[in-house]
C-alpha cells in the first residue's frame, strides 16, 4: 500500500472568515430561472418534493437557518425555523409556496442572508356553469334568448382557455353569435362563452379546455356541457313545512323532491351547525332521521345542482320539543332600591325554563298548592324586560303577611310528550339575602403539582343560591375549560392540579335561584407547589491546570422559590458543601483543576417539593481543532506521479482557555484498511483565529483517507476532530474547485465556489440567453456566452436602474494553496456598450489581514464580441482572485466574463502590442504605461488580448 509521509508543520496566520451563503436546489424543480434580473424563482409542481440546499462557507462553520415569508406553508415550518442546511419538504403544497431565507452566522462579521422565491404549479379541474337571460322585446313578438357558459379553474400560473363546439375550436372573429372575454376581478381565473340570441346550431357539446402550456409536465385537463333547447336549472320542493317541530324519539322522513332541471340534478342534504348526525340515512331526495334527539335540532339543507343557473335550495328549521334548567329569581321592590322582603313592599317571582321552541312553554303559578288568585295585587307578566326572553313573573303588590307561602312556577309544553317543569320558592320572615364568606384557614390553600385541590365558600341565606366560580388574576379558562363554573355546595374541586392554576379564585353567589339582586363575592387563593427549573442543565466546564473554577446551579422556578437543600457528588460520591439559607442557587469552587479534580460534578437541588439537577464536566482538555472550510481539493505532487499531497488547515477552537497546546496527533488511515499511521506536529505558538497548516503528502491515487487530529495539552489529549479527505480526479496543473479542464464556465449554480461580496454595491447575475430579461436594454451584454449557444451560462452586471455611476460588483473566488510560484489566470469579457465603465482583476492575498492588489483593467467599449485575457501572478502565500465590474455613466453598459481558467506556471506567449502588457514595480520587467495597476505585491504581469 505504500507509506504515507507526513511533511513538516508550515507557516501559519490568523484567520476567520464571515459567512457566506448561497441556495442551490436538489430536488424535483421544473426549472429554476432569474427574474426580474435579480430574483431567483424555483419551480416545482405540487405534490413533489422540494429540497433547497444552503451551501455556506466561514471560519468557524457557520449555523444554518431557515425561515419563511409569503404564502402560508405548514404551521409548523413558520413557527420552528429549520436549523439544517438541507430544507425538505415532502409533497409540497400550494400554499407553502412564497420566499424561504438561509440564514448562516458564524459571529463574524454580519450573517449572510440569501433567498429564494419558490412558486408551486398546479392545474385544478375545471367547473363549467351555465346561466341564461330571457328578455322579450317589443312585446310578446320577439324573444331574445342569451346563454352564458362560464369556465373556472385554479392553477398556477394562469392557465389558458380554449372553447370548443364539438371539435371546432371557436373564436370571435369566425362566428358573429360568439363572444369570449374574461369578467372583471377574475384575474385570470374565468373565460366566459357567450352565445348571444341562441340559434338551432347553438345546441352542440361544448368543450372547455385549461392548460399551463405543460409546465411542470401537467397535462391539460378539460370539462363538457352539453347544451340542448331543454337545459333548464334546478328547482325543487319539500313534503314539509320550513320550520318543523317533533318530538325526542320521534322517527322522521323528510322528502326533497326535484320539479326541474336538464341535466339531471344532484341532490344533497347537509346540516348546520356540525355533520349530519349518525342516526340520519339519505337515499336520493329523502332523509330519514330514527329516534331524533334533542341534539339533532338545527337546520337542513336540501341542495339541487346541475351547474345550470343558480343551485336551488330549501332549508328545514327542524326543533326537538325539550326543556330543561328550570330558574327562579326573588326580586325585591326595585323602586325601593330594596335588597330584602318587606311588608309594604313590591315583590317579584320569576320563573324560567330553557325549552325548544321557547315561544311554546305555558307557565303556570300555584301558591301553597293551589291556583293562583290573580288579582289588582296579584300580576302575571310575561316577556319581562329586565329578564331572560319568555320569562314569567308573578308581581306582588304592597306585600302582606297574608302573601307569606309557597309558590310554585309550572312550565308545559300542551298537547306534547314532554314532562312538566317546575320550581318551588318560600316566600316568608325567614327569606332573606345570601351572604358570602370563606372559612377559617381555607382562604389560602396549598397543593402540590398533580394532587387534588378543593376551594371552599359558604354562602348563608334562604334559599341559598348556587355559586359562581372564576379566576381573578388571569384571563384563562377554568379547569372544565370554560371561564366560570357552577357549584350548589359551594366548593371548587379541581383533580391533578398544575402550576398554571396557581393563582386567585373569585367565588360570587348567582342570580338565579335566588335574589335577583348584586351578586356577594369573596376569593380564596391557589399555591400549587412544584420542584425546582435549574440551569445549567449541563455546562461543559474547561480550565487551564492549577487554576480554580466556580460551578454555580442556579433555581429559574419553582413553588417554593428556595434551595431547602443541595448535594453536590463528584463522579458519584458525595461531597460536604454548606448552604447559605434564603439562596436560589448553590455554588461549589474547584480550587485548582487538575487529573484528580477533572470529571463530572452533579448538583441536586431540593425545595421541598422535589429536586432538580446540575450537570458539570470540568477538566483541563483542550476544544477541538476546527477544520479550514475552504481549503483546495487534493492535487497531484508532480504530473506522472502516483501520489498526491494535502494541504490540511485548521484553527484551534478556544485555545486560552486551557493551557498552551504544546503538539496536535495527527493519525491518517487509509478508508477501507485498519492500520493507522501516526504522528507529532509540534506547536510554537497559539493564539485564537491562527491558522495552522500542515501538508500530508504520499497519498496514494485514487484513496481516500480519514484524518484525525487531536490538541495535546500538558493535561493530556484534548478533543479530537476528524474529516475524510476523498481524491477528485485533477489534470496535471489543475487548481480544484474547477471543472476537470481548469475552466469554470458557470455552467453550475456552485459558480465553481465564487461567492458574492457583501461589502459591495450590488451582485454579479448568472444568466443565459433563455433566462434573459425579456425586457433588458438593447445595445448592450452578450446575446450569449462564449460557447454560442443560448444553453450556455455566462456572469454579467446589469447597469439598468437602481445602479448609478460607480456601483461595484465584486466576485470572489475561493481560496487557493500556493503549490506553485507561477499562475495564469485566463477569462473572456464582453464590454459592448456605449456606457461601458470598467472591468478589474484583483488579487487578495490572506495574510494577518487581506490585502487586495489590482493586477488588471479594461475600461470603455470593446463592442459586440467575446475578448480573452491572460494575467500573470505569482502571489506569496494563500490568495483568492476578484472580478470588480464598475458601472459607467448609465444603463447601457452591462459588461460579462466567461470560461474562467487558473492554472500553475506561465500565461501563453504571443507577441504583445503596445499597451497590452504590464508590469508592477519591482517586478524585473519593464514598466508600460498603464495608470490602471498599482499594489504593494510582487506580480509579474502581461496581458494578452485577442
Amino acid at each position: 500500500a505504500g507509506v504515507l509521509l507526513v511533511s513538516l508543520f508550515t507557516s501559519s496566520f490568523l484567520s476567520t472568515a464571515p459567512a457566506q451563503a448561497q441556495i442551490i436546489h436538489a430536488g424535483q424543480a421544473c426549472v429554476v430561472k432569474e427574474d426580474n434580473i435579480s430574483e431567483r424563482v424555483y419551480t416545482i409542481r405540487e405534490g413533489d418534493t422540494l429540497v433547497l440546499q444552503c451551501l455556506v462557507t466561514g471560519h468557524p462553520r457557520p449555523q444554518v437557518r431557515w425561515t419563511k415569508t409569503a404564502g402560508s406553508a405548514s404551521d409548523k415550518f413558520q413557527e420552528t425555523s429549520v436549523l439544517n442546511e438541507t430544507l425538505r419538504i415532502e409533497k409540497i403544497q400550494r400554499l407553502q409556496g412564497g420566499r424561504y431565507y438561509c440564514k448562516a452566522e458564524n459571529g463574524v462579521g454580519v450573517p449572510a442572508i440569501k433567498s429564494i422565491r419558490v412558486d408551486v404549479q398546479y392545474l385544478d379541474e375545471p367547473l363549467l356553469t351555465v346561466h341564461q337571460t330571457i328578455s322579450d322585446v317589443r312585446g310578446s313578438f320577439y324573444q331574445e334568448k342569451t346563454v352564458f357558459l362560464r369556465c373556472t379553474v385554479n392553477s398556477n400560473p394562469p392557465a389558458r382557455f380554449i372553447w370548443k363546439r364539438g371539435a371546432e375550436t371557436l373564436s370571435h372573429s369566425q362566428d358573429n353569435g360568439v363572444d369570449i372575454y374574461e369578467p372583471l376581478y377574475t384575474q385570470g381565473e374565468t373565460k366566459v362563452l357567450k352565445l348571444k340570441n341562441l340559434r338551432p346550431q347553438d345546441y352542440a357539446s361544448y368543450t372547455c379546455q385549461v392548460s399551463v402550456r405543460n409546465v411542470c409536465s401537467i397535462p391539460d385537463k378539460s370539462i363538457t356541457f352539453q347544451l340542448t333547447n331543454t337545459t333548464a336549472p334546478p328547482a325543487l320542493k319539500l313534503s314539509v313545512n320550513e320550520t318543523l317541530v317533533v318530538n325526542p324519539g320521534d322517527n322522521i322522513t323528510m322528502q326533497c323532491s326535484l320539479t326541474g332541471g336538464d341535466p339531471q340534478p344532484e341532490v344533497l342534504w347537509s346540516h348546520s351547525p356540525g355533520p349530519m348526525p349518525p342516526n340520519s340515512l339519505v337515499q336520493g331526495g329523502n332523509l330519514t332521521i330514527w329516534r331524533i334527539r334533542v341534539e339533532d335540532s338545527g337546520y337542513y339543507n336540501c341542495t339541487a345542482i346541475n351547474n345550470v343557473g343558480n343551485p336551488a335550495k330549501k332549508t328545514v328549521n327542524l326543533l326537538v320539543r325539550s326543556m330543561k334548567n328550570a330558574t327562579f329569581q326573588i326580586t325585591p321592590d326595585v323602586i325601593k332600591e330594596s335588597e330584602t322582603i318587606q311588608l309594604g313592599q313590591d315583590l317579584k317571582l320569576s320563573c324560567h325554563v330553557d325549552a325548544v321552541p321557547q315561544e311554546k312553554v305555558v307557565y303556570s303559578w300555584y301558591k301553597n298548592g293551589k291556583p293562583a288568585r290573580f288579582s289588582d295585587r296579584l300580576l302575571i307578566t310575561r316577556n319581562d324586560p329586565e329578564l331572560p326572553p319568555v320569562t314569567c313573573s308573578l308581581e306582588i303588590i304592597d306585600l302582606r303577611f297574608s302573601d307569606y307561602g309557597t309558590y310554585l312556577c309550572m312550565a308545559t309544553f300542551q298537547g306534547a310528550p314532554i314532562p312538566d317543569l317546575s320550581v318551588e320558592v318560600n316566600i316568608s320572615s325567614e327569606t332573606v339575602p345570601p351572604t358570602i364568606s370563606v372559612p377559617k384557614g381555607q382562604s389560602t390553600i396549598t397543593v402540590r403539582e398533580g394532587s387534588r385541590a378543593e376551594l371552599q365558600c359558604e354562602v348563608r341565606g334562604k334559599p341559598k343560591p348556587p355559586i359562581i366560580w372564576s379566576r381573578v388574576d388571569k384571563e384563562t379558562p377554568m379547569p372544565s375549560g370554560t371561564m366560570t363554573m357552577e357549584t350548589y355546595d359551594g366548593k371548587l374541586r379541581m383533580e391533578s392540579v398544575s402550576r398554571e392554576m396557581s393563582g386567585t379564585y373569585k367565588c360570587q353567589t348567582a342570580r338565579y335561584n335566588g335574589f335577583n339582586i348584586r351578586p356577594r363575592e369573596a376569593l380564596v387563593q391557589l399555591n400549587v407547589q412544584f420542584p425546582p427549573v435549574v440551569e445549567p442543565a449541563f455546562q461543559d466546564m474547561r480550565q487551564g491546570m492549577g487554576r480554580s473554577v466556580t460551578l454555580r446551579c442556579t433555581m429559574l422556578k419553582g413553588s417554593p422559590m428556595k434551595v431547602a437543600t443541595s448535594v453536590w457528588r463528584f463522579n458519584g460520591t458525595l461531597l460536604a458543601q454548606p448552604l447559605a439559607e434564603q439562596q436560589d442557587y448553590s455554588e461549589l469552587k474547584v480550587d485548582s483543576v487538575s487529573r484528580e479534580t477533572s470529571g463530572s460534578y452533579e448538583c441536586s437541588i431540593s425545595n421541598d417539593v422535589g429536586v432538580s439537577t446540575c450537570l458539570f464536566q470540568v477538566s483541563a482538555k483542550a476544544y477541538s481543532p476546527e477544520f479550514y472550510y475552504d481549503t483546495p481539493n487534493p492535487t497531484l505532487s508532480q504530473k506522472q506521479s502516483k501520489n498526491y499531497s494535502y494541504v490540511l488547515q485548521w484553527t484551534q477552537k478556544e485555545p486560552d482557555a486551557v493551557d498552551p497546546i504544546l503538539k496536535y496527533r495527527l493519525e491518517v488511515r487509509q478508508l477501507a484498511q485498519r492500520n493507522t499511521i501516526q504522528t507529532f506536529i509540534p506547536v510554537q505558538k497559539m493564539e485564537k483565529g491562527l491558522l495552522l497548516e500542515h501538508i500530508l503528502s504520499n497519498l496514494k491515487v485514487p484513496q481516500s483517507y480519514e484524518v484525525r487530529l487531536t490538541p495535546i495539552t500538558s493535561f493530556g489529549a484534548g478533543d479530537m476532530a476528524a474529516r475524510i479527505i476523498r481524491y477528485m480526479e485533477p489534470t496535471a496543473d489543475q487548481p480544484l474547485p474547477f471543472p476537470a479542464d481548469n475552466t469554470c464556465r458557470f455552467e453550475d449554480e456552485k459558480i465553481c465556489g465564487f461567492v458574492q461580496d457583501k461589502m459591495d454595491n450590488f451582485d454579479w447575475t448568472r444568466q443565459n440567453a433563455l433566462t434573459q430579461n425579456p425586457k433588458r436594454t438593447v445595445n448592450t451584454g452578450p446575446p450569449t456566452d462564449i460557447s454560442g449557444t443560448p444553453e450556455g451560462y455566462y456572469m454579467f452586471i446589469e447597469a439598468s436602474r437602481p445602479r448609478v455611476t460607480g456601483d461595484k460588483a465584486r466576485l470572489i473566488s475561493p481560496v487557493y494553496n500556493i503549490t506553485a510560484k507561477y499562475y495564469c489566470v485566463s477569462f473572456y469579457y464582453h464590454m459592448y456598450g456605449k456606457h461601458i465603465g470598467s472591468l478589474n482583476l484583483l488579487v487578495r492575498v490572506r495574510n494577518k489581514r487581506a490585502i487586495d492588489t489590482q493586477v488588471w483593467s479594461l475600461s470603455g467599449n470593446r463592442g459586440n464580441m467575446w475578448q480573452q485575457a491572460h494575467v500573470p501572478i505569482n502571489p506569496p502565500g494563500p490568495f483568492q482572485i476578484i472580478f470588480e465590474g464598475v458601472r459607467g455613466t448609465s444603463y447601457e453598459g452591462d459588461i460579462a466574463i466567461d470560461d474562467v481558467t487558473l492554472k500553475k506556471g506561465d500565461c501563453p506567449r504571443k507577441p504583445i502590442g503596445p499597451n497590452k502588457a504590464v508590469a508592477l514595480p519591482g517586478s524585473g520587467v519593464p514598466a508600460l504605461h498603464s495608470p490602471c495597476l498599482y499594489g504593494p505585491l510582487t506580480f509579474f504581469l502581461y496581458v494578452l488580448l485577442r
